[in-house]
């Protein structure tokens, strides 16, 4: 008989484990982690102590992600109250700046907008590129990269070429009138594959809080 024809059988007959209950017990099978021989029940319980050490992993996995999304979760509501809290634009600004690199340790953040009159002292007002305009208005939710897309890695100046990793989060209200740059020297920082529900989140309330003051001269 074929091993998937015996299989077939035991798995139609389990009375068959019942009736020869002391034929099994006398039945030897190599141990998984060395060269003995083990008794079925044996086997049984180290495949059941395996799959509970996995189960156990997994649910640590689990719990791990949980706390890391609830601390990020914990820094995000931090950053809100703080642009609730900002009365103009410079402190607006500074909000972003602050929590970005004391709360989530991003050690390089550029902001560009493009909308709003009356602040044209402030770095952040600086014509961008048509370039990176154009890029920024593609963009349909946030995006991070290995490498700097068009020519923004300009906008950090001397840092610019040190930088290995790259996030874009658009400001928008309808239109995109802005670009939020995050940037790091560490290539694993921000990646293509990783999620960016929490990006797109910063960028929402960044988007809301600079519009109650970008029209405002």
């Amino acid at each position: 008989m074929r091993a998937e024809e015996v299989a077939g059988y035991l798995q139609q007959h389990p009375e068959f484990f019942e009736q020869y209950a002391d034929v099994l017990a006398e039945i030897h099978i190599p141990h998984p982690h060395g060269g003995r021989t083990i008794s079925i029940s044996e086997r049984q319980i180290l495949a059941l102590r395996e799959k509970s050490k996995q189960l156990e992993n997994k649910l640590r996995e689990i719990i791990q992600f949980g706390e890391e999304n609830d601390a990020i979760g914990e820094k995000m509501h931090r950053m809100t109250l703080a642009l609730l809290g900002a009365r103009d634009i410079r402190s607006t600004l500074s909000a972003v700046y602050f929590n970005l690199r004391e709360d989530f340790a991003v050690p390089h953040v550029v902001l560009r907008l493009w909308r709003g009159d009356g602040h044209g002292d402030l770095p952040e007002f600086t014509p961008v590129s048509d370039a990176s305009r154009e890029f920024a208005l593609s963009l349909s939710h946030s995006y991070c990269s290995s490498h700097a897309m068009v020519d923004t890695v300009e906008l950090f100046g001397e840092a610019g070429s040190h930088l290995r990793s790259f996030a874009y989060v658009p400001l928008r209200d309808g239109e995109t009138f802005g670009l939020l740059v995050l940037a790091s020297e560490d290539p694993q920082r921000f990646y293509p594959e990783m999620g960016t529900v929490y990006l797109k989140h910063l960028g929402e309330i960044a988007s809301t809080a600079l519009l109650k003051h970008l029209d405002q001269g």
